[in-house]
């Protein structure tokens, strides 16, 4: 099932889905939240995929990253609706033993994006690589700084300090990619290279992006890299630089439209690019194919997960990374 997302990505990701589901079947897709525009982009996919197959569809969502009790409630409410499939991004591993229960009353589920650790708690998960994700802008980060890579002094923004898996294959990715040993790739902090200065908690919007970047520069204003988890979390460290009269190369993860724009702007050096209107598209392809058959997904070889693919995007390429220019991440953004 290994396959590059570019060959995928916008209306051929939402071509009609193999046979048709009946318009009883019910698919539910819930998000961490309905504001980030990932979790929007990745309702769109969802939504029209539902509509091309014939597929009844509800969406919830929680109202921020770690808000999982609206979550549980939004599972439970699919499994008594009798939902075939649920498709979701959990904001924790407190929705484990729900989604557990919603396994054992026959729905397929589907994390997308943030695998949980109870594996009996997802059938399998669509998601990016998020360890490639982070070692691309880290080996980009690295690249662009030449010599001056051995002296960086690094601020790393993550989502929060609950270890999320996403957060953390990010984080140790980026890390990674860097040069930076990471003695155990399960946690954030476990390095011990002084060029980091610190991770802090941005809870992936602008306004914690801010706050942390303020905290990091207050404990050593010569932070010349910025890793942010997303592109908001970016968008709020570039602005605290900003009022603090610094620069800084920062790099991101994402690839939203507004996230290459700032590529393209310079207020963001390189950020690796995700597909989340593929990821819930195939997701919902997978619930029609089970409904129809009892058919579960499968996983890329060679990885514990579905892959939906991963491109670096910069306007300042490098050698040995592989890239592609923001005029061609406008046009895949979020696809």
């Amino acid at each position: 099932m290994k396959f590059k997302a570019a060959a995928l990505i916008g209306a051929a990701a939402l071509a009609l889905v193999a046979g048709s589901a009946s318009a009883a079947d019910l698919a539910c897709l819930i998000t961490k939240n309905n504001t980030n525009p990932f979790f929007v982009k990745m309702k769109e996919g969802a939504e029209a995929a539902a509509k091309a197959a014939g597929l009844d569809f509800q969406a919830f969502a929680g109202e921020k990253d770690g808000d999982a009790a609206p979550q549980i409630t939004a599972i439970e409410n699919c499994v008594a609706s009798g939902a075939k499939g649920i498709l979701i991004t959990p904001s924790n591993d407190s929705v484990g033993p729900a989604l557990k229960a919603a396994r054992a009353a026959g729905i397929l589920v589907i994390a997308l994006d943030t695998p949980l650790a109870d594996k009996d708690a997802q059938d399998i998960t669509f998601a990016t690589d998020n360890f490639e994700a982070g070692t691309l802008i880290g080996a980009w980060a690295k690249a662009t700084l030449g010599d001056g890579a051995a002296t960086a002094k690094i601020a790393m923004l993550d989502i929060n300090h609950d270890n999320i898996s996403v957060d953390v294959a990010r984080d140790t990715g980026f890390l990674k990619g860097f040069g930076i040993e990471v003695p155990d790739l399960t946690v954030m902090g476990s390095e011990k290279d002084a060029r980091v200065i610190g991770h802090e908690q941005s809870d992936a919007n602008p306004e914690g992006g801010q706050k942390a970047m303020e905290t990091l520069l207050a404990k050593d204003p010569d932070i010349n890299v910025v890793y942010t988890i997303n592109e908001p979390a970016a968008e709020g460290a570039f602005q605290a630089l900003k009022a603090a009269g610094k620069t800084a190369l920062i790099v991101s993860v994402d690839g939203g439209c507004p996230g290459v724009a700032n590529v393209k702007a310079g207020v963001i050096g390189a950020t690796s690019q995700q597909y989340p209107l593929l990821m819930a598209s195939k997701g919902i392809e997978a619930i029609v194919a089970f409904s129809k058959d009892g058919t579960k997904p499968t996983v890329t070889d060679g990885l514990s997960f579905y892959n939906t693919g991963v491109n670096l995007v910069t306007d300042k390429p490098v050698d040995g990374v592989k890239s592609i220019d923001t005029a061609k991440g406008t046009e895949l953004c979020w696809g």
